[in-house]
């Protein structure tokens, strides 16, 4: 459905909202992060930090590409994390994160095969809150506006 603008020509407003959520997420995530290695140490920080870094991936896959199922965004940023992670037994990602932050923050600088799991149950916590946004769209969108209070 084509807006007067012409903005967002050929998109329908569920793939908007579908990309606007992605968009809010994407840097809450980031937030969470932060905040994370703000008030914890240690494993937990670790490997919370883990996690979310595969959620971001999540997030930044339905971001670029809101049809994308829930299996394959996750699936997607998993692979993402590991080849990062196997990346960095190359010792490259190591020299980077010497030079620069955002580098250290991507690519990270050594591996560590725990990572592995984290980044699954990022991945799987990636899966889950896309299919179940998914799901409740579907459920809600067959109803009519003015049945759904009912």
């Amino acid at each position: 459905m084509a807006s007067p603008s012409g903005i967002g020509a050929g998109v329908d407003s569920g793939t908007n909202r579908i990309r606007l959520l992605a968009a809010g997420a994407a840097p809450a995530i980031v937030g969470a992060g932060l905040g994370l290695r703000a008030v914890a140490a240690g494993d937990v920080a670790k490997y919370g930090g883990d996690a979310l870094y595969t959620l971001l991936i999540v997030a930044l896959v339905v971001l670029v590409a809101p049809r994308v199922t829930a299996w394959k965004a996750g699936a997607l940023a998993l692979a993402v994390s590991w080849g990062v992670e196997f990346f960095q037994l190359s010792g490259l990602p190591a020299e980077l994160s010497g030079h620069s932050t955002a580098a250290r923050l991507i690519l990270g600088s050594t591996f560590n095969a725990p990572d592995l799991f984290w980044y699954a149950v990022g991945a799987l916590a990636g899966w889950l809150v896309v299919a179940s946004r998914r799901a409740g769209q579907g459920r809600t969108s067959s109803v009519p506006v003015s049945d759904r209070s009912r």
